[in-house]
C-alpha cells in the first residue's frame, strides 16, 4: 500500500509537533522525551500491521540518523562549552569520570556477556562498549534545571564518554587480534586527528568570520559531514574534529590570541556563534525525534517479556550504577545527587550496536537487552532529576519560612 504525498507530509507534521509537547512534558514532569518517542515508534510498527501496511527494513536509515546526530549532538554540546584556567579541574575530573568509569563498565560487562553466554570475550567487548556510554543525546537537555557547576560536569563528561567510546569501538571491530602494533596503529590515528581538527577547525572558524552570506550553518556542517565521513572510512576517530571545531569557536577569543588575533574578525563572531547554536540546537531536535521513533519501529516486543532478557538487561543496570557509585563516592568524592542517577543510553548505544559487524554478532545476544537497558537507565534518570528538583523545592521552603 502505498502513502499518498499528502498523508506523509500531515504524518511528518503530526510527528514534529508530538515531539515538542514530549518536549514540554520532559520539562514540566522530567519524563524523558526519548521513551515517549520510542513508544511513538512502536504505535507506529503495531498500527501499521493492524491495517495491513507492509513493515519496512528501516535499519540502514537509522543508522544514517544516527551517524548525522551524533555529529549534531556533540556540535551542540561543544558550543555550550567554556575553557580557562578556572575550569581545568572541573575538566579534568568529568575526563578522568568518563574514562575511568567507561573503561571499568566496558570490562565488567564484557566478562559478564561472556559467562553468561560462554562466547569468545573480544565479541563481548563490541556488545559492553556501546552499554558503556553516557548518552550525551538524552542527558545534555535534561540538564536545565541543574546548578551551573553540575551541568557543566555533566556536559564536558557525557561529551568525553560519547568520543572515547566511539573511538574504542572503532579500535575493537577493526582489529581481531589486540596486540601492542595495533595499540600504537589506533593512538597514531587519534595523534593525527588532533591534528587534521586543529588545522580543520581554525580553517573553518577563519571562513566563518570572513564569509558574507548569511546561509552558513549548513555549509559548515557539509564539511563537518564531509571531514566526518571520511576520516571514518579511513578509521580516524574523526568525531575529535566536530569536539575540537566547537570548542574553538566558542573559545576563539581566548584562544586566538597575539598574531592569530588579526585572522578572526570578532566583530561578526558573536552573531555567528548565536545563529550556530540556535540552527544546531533545532536540527539536533528534529533528528533526534525522527532516530528514536524508528528505533522504537524496529523493536519486537515479544523478546521483552523474556526472562533473561530481563535478566541480562538488570544485572548489566547495576553494574553501571556500582561503578558510577564507587567513582564517585571513593575517587572523585563528588557529590552523588543527582549525579549517580544521570547515566541514560541512547543514541550513540543504539548507533554502536547496530554497527557490529556481521562477522562478530552474537546470535544468543537478543536485542530487547538493548532497548531494556536504554529504557531503564532513562528511568533512573527522570527519577533522580525528580527527587533533585523536590529536595530542592523543599530546601527552599524551608529557607523561606525560616526567612519568615
Amino acid at each position: 500500500m502505498v502513502f499518498h504525498p499528502n498523508v506523509i507530509i500531515i504524518l511528518l507534521s503530526a510527528i514534529v509537533i508530538l515531539s515538542y509537547l514530549f518536549s514540554m512534558l520532559s520539562k514540566a514532569f522530567n519524563i524523558p522525551s526519548v521513551l515517549l518517542l520510542i513508544g511513538v515508534g512502536i504505535a507506529i510498527k503495531y498500527l501499521g500491521r493492524y491495517y495491513g501496511y507492509v513493515e519496512q527494513d528501516v535499519d540502514k536509515l537509522v543508522k544514517i540518523l544516527g551517524a548525522i546526530g551524533l555529529i549534531m549532538i556533540v556540535l551542540e554540546a561543544a558550543l555550550d562549552l567554556t575553557i580557562n584556567r578556572s575550569k581545568l579541574k572541573l575538566i579534568s575530573n568529568s575526563f578522568f569520570s568518563a574514562l575511568c568509569i567507561f573503561l571499568v563498565s566496558m570490562y565488567s560487562i564484557s566478562w559478564m556477556i561472556h559467562t553468561w553466554l560462554n562466547v569468545p570475550i573480544q565479541q563481548c567487548l563490541l556488545y559492553a562498549i556501546p552499554m558503556s556510554i553516557i548518552s550525551s543525546a538524552i542527558v545534555i537537555p535534561s540538564t536545565e534545571h541543574l546548578p551551573e557547576q553540575k551541568k557543566e560536569f555533566i556536559v564536558y563528561e557525557s561529551s568525553f564518554s560519547d568520543v572515547i567510546g566511539i573511538m574504542t569501538f572503532n579500535y575493537i571491530a577493526l582489529n581481531d587480534v589486540l596486540t601492542a602494533q595495533t595499540t600504537f596503529h589506533f593512538i597514531g590515528n587519534i595523534a593525527l586527528a588532533i591534528i587534521i581538527s586543529a588545522v580543520a577547525s581554525i580553517l573553518m572558524t577563519y571562513i566563518l568570520s570572513k564569509i558574507a552570506v548569511n546561509l552558513k550553518f549548513f555549509l559548515v556542517f557539509a564539511i563537518l559531514s564531509l571531514i566526518y565521513a571520511l576520516g571514518d572510512s579511513i578509521h580516524l576517530p574523526s568525531l575529535l574534529i566536530v569536539l575540537v571545531f566547537g570548542l574553538l569557536l566558542n573559545n576563539s577569543k581566548s584562544i586566538f590570541i597575539g598574531k592569530f588575533r588579526r585572522l578572526i574578525a570578532y566583530d561578526n563572531m558573536d552573531n555567528i556563534l548565536m545563529m550556530m547554536r540556535s540552527i544546531t540546537a533545532e536540527t539536533s531536535f528534529l533528528i533526534r525525534t525522527f532516530f528514536f521513533i524508528l528505533f522504537g519501529y524496529t523493536i519486537d516486543l515479544p523478546s521483552l517479556i523474556l526472562p533473561s532478557v530481563w535478566e541480562l538487561g538488570t544485572v548489566i543496570v547495576l553494574l553501571l550504577l556500582a561503578v558510577r557509585f564507587i567513582y564517585l563516592r571513593l575517587i572523585l568524592k563528588a557529590n552523588l545527587f543527582p549525579e549517580l542517577f544521570l547515566m541514560p543510553r541512547g543514541l550513540v548505544t543504539i548507533l554502536l550496536f547496530y554497527s557490529i559487524p556481521a562477522s562478530r554478532q552474537l546470535q544468543g545476544f537478543n536485542k530487547g537487552v538493548l532497548f531494556f537497558v536504554v529504557t531503564l537507565t532513562s528511568l533512573i534518570m527522570m527519577m533522580g532529576l525528580l527527587f533533585f528538583r523536590k529536595d530542592k523545592t523543599l530546601g527552599a521552603d524551608v529557607e523561606s519560612a525560616e526567612a519568615g
